[in-house]
């Protein structure tokens, strides 16, 4: 199974913004609804954003009207817009695939296909 890849992870101070990428099998991107998790230190893996195949998306009050998921057929990538980053946002962000073209909330126990993970700081 080809593995999604993130990047664009990187240290960044509060207020600022990063844009994060997964790169996914052509066949995931195109069937598959996309997500982003995120784990803070000493925390449980929590939801961020999920898209369906349709362009539906769902977001964590935390990030919402800050963050914007975003999938891109012909780069066969999933994006993660990140603005306004404050310390809460530091976590190491996974790219994560659904089971099937709707997604399943923002429950990590629903998703079985996920990549390394890519580190975001933020800090002053």
């Amino acid at each position: 199974q080809v593995p999604l890849v993130e990047s664009g992870g990187g240290s960044v101070q509060p207020g600022g913004s990063l844009k994060l990428s997964c790169s996914a099998p052509e066949l995931t991107i195109r069937s598959k609804c996309m997500a982003w998790f995120r784990q803070a230190p000493g925390k449980e893996r929590a939801g961020v954003a999920v898209i369906s195949l349709y362009g539906d998306t769902d977001y964590d009050g935390s990030v919402k009207g800050r963050f914007t998921i975003s999938r891109d057929l012909r780069e066969t990538a999933a994006h993660l817009q990140m603005n306004d980053l404050g310390p809460d946002d530091t976590a190491v962000y996974f790219c994560v695939a659904g089971r099937d073209r709707y997604c399943s909330g923002l429950q990590p126990e629903n998703y079985d296909d996920w990549g390394q993970g890519t580190q975001v700081t933020v800090s002053s």
